[in-house]
């Protein structure tokens, strides 16, 4: 346990006494993400709090981590490195969405095939239990990269990406700890001291952004503690701890990025534009639409999040199925709820002014001479 602590400790102050040099360096090389129409931000801010993740995380795990226990560990730091460097580059010079994804392919691939991170038995979902080789590894890499680009997504305004991914890497590091899988608690709670030394800077208001880099590995590394935290509690591992819930806690987990990405490559396509065009359909634009700032915005989808992960630890001696319906159902709602508001509020300002413009219509013709025919 005192390993446990002393990597997550080393990982956030890294990660902390890191990000200054790395914002003073961005200046110097005028290294910032630019305002656009697109983005919410209006000054110039540096987006390579990314690097100061890797670096913590990496030397954290590296310095404390035993990977003994863990079947093909050297491919799941091969992809990882990948992911990094793909993003960085985006960071710095942009690049296409189409290589990103090759490279999240080719990433997922690795792990998927070489390693026994992978879903290998539906645990009842849909009626389907045991799948075969083939399927499981396009399942899994299907899941990899959904849900590292869904933290890449969801990364757009200051400190959203950080709060959830905080949240979601202690809540991972809180069930393997249950389970008594300590290799894979040092893991998610180094991935959390890293995220939480760059939170320091990126709270709004934000003086650097996590960058590509940054949401990549950390939505890359998530995916897998979702997979494996799934897989160690089938009935096929073998294992003693078994949570027959287990799919559905790992989407209560990832709910918030997953749904909102889902909503708005369906919205994408119902308007026929690329998937990977940004735009300003996500939750938290809705929520500042409605006058929260930022950090509000934040603070209310991170309580969001974690009102669904008491959810589903409350229901987990039931069948996955119907926890994950449970869960679906209720961001379905939740989800809505921003939108339903703006809306409603547009329309009482719509009715004022029309009132406004009526009396004012009645006082008008009230005080006019009358003209004799």
């Amino acid at each position: 346990m005192i390993t446990i602590i002393l990597a997550t400790i080393t990982a956030f102050l890294v990660s902390i006494f890191a990000i200054p040099s790395i914002i003073t360096v961005a200046k110097l090389k005028n290294l910032y993400d630019k305002p656009e129409e697109r983005k919410i931000h209006t000054s110039k801010i540096p987006r390579l709090g990314g690097l100061a993740i890797f670096v913590a995380f990496s030397f954290s795990i590296l310095l404390f981590g035993d990977f003994s226990s863990i079947l093909g560990a050297k491919y799941i730091g091969a992809a990882l490195i990948m992911l990094f460097i793909s993003g960085l580059k985006d960071d710095i010079v942009v690049l296409s969405p189409l290589k990103k994804l090759y490279t999240q392919l080719l990433a997922a691939g690795l792990v998927t095939s070489l390693t026994d991170i992978r879903i290998n038995d539906f645990q009842g979902v849909f009626g389907i239990h045991e799948i075969p080789l083939i399927a499981s590894i396009a399942l899994s890499m299907f899941m990899i990269i959904v849900i590292t680009n869904s933290i890449n997504l969801i990364d757009g305004i200051d400190g959203l990406a950080g709060s959830l991914t905080i949240i979601m890497s202690l809540t991972f590091a809180f069930l393997f700890y249950s389970q008594g899988e300590l290799d894979w608690t040092l893991i998610s709670l180094a991935l959390a001291g890293s995220i939480l030394g760059f939170l320091f800077f990126n709270f709004s208001p934000a003086k650097i952004f996590m960058g590509d880099a940054g949401s990549l590995t950390v939505g890359f590394m998530l995916s897998l503690f979702a997979i494996h935290y799934i897989e160690s509690n089938s009935p096929l591992s073998g294992a003693n701890f078994q949570i027959r819930s287990a799919p559905g806690i790992a989407l209560a987990i990832l709910v918030v990025p997953l749904y909102d990405t889902l909503r708005v490559f369906i919205l994408r396509a119902i308007n026929k534009t690329s998937p990977f065009k940004a735009d300003k359909n996500h939750l938290h634009h809705w929520l500042i639409k409605n006058g929260q700032s930022h950090s509000q915005a934040t603070i209310v989808l991170s309580i969001v999040n974690i009102m669904f992960v008491l959810i589903a630890l409350a229901l987990q001696d039931n069948a996955a199925y119907l926890v994950m319906l449970v869960i679906g159902t209720l961001a379905l709602i939740v989800g809505q709820l921003p939108i339903y508001f703006y809306r409603h509020r547009i329309s009482d300002i719509e009715a004022d002014e029309d009132v406004q413009e009526e009396i004012e219509q009645s006082l008008n013709a009230e005080f006019r001479p009358n003209k004799k025919s």
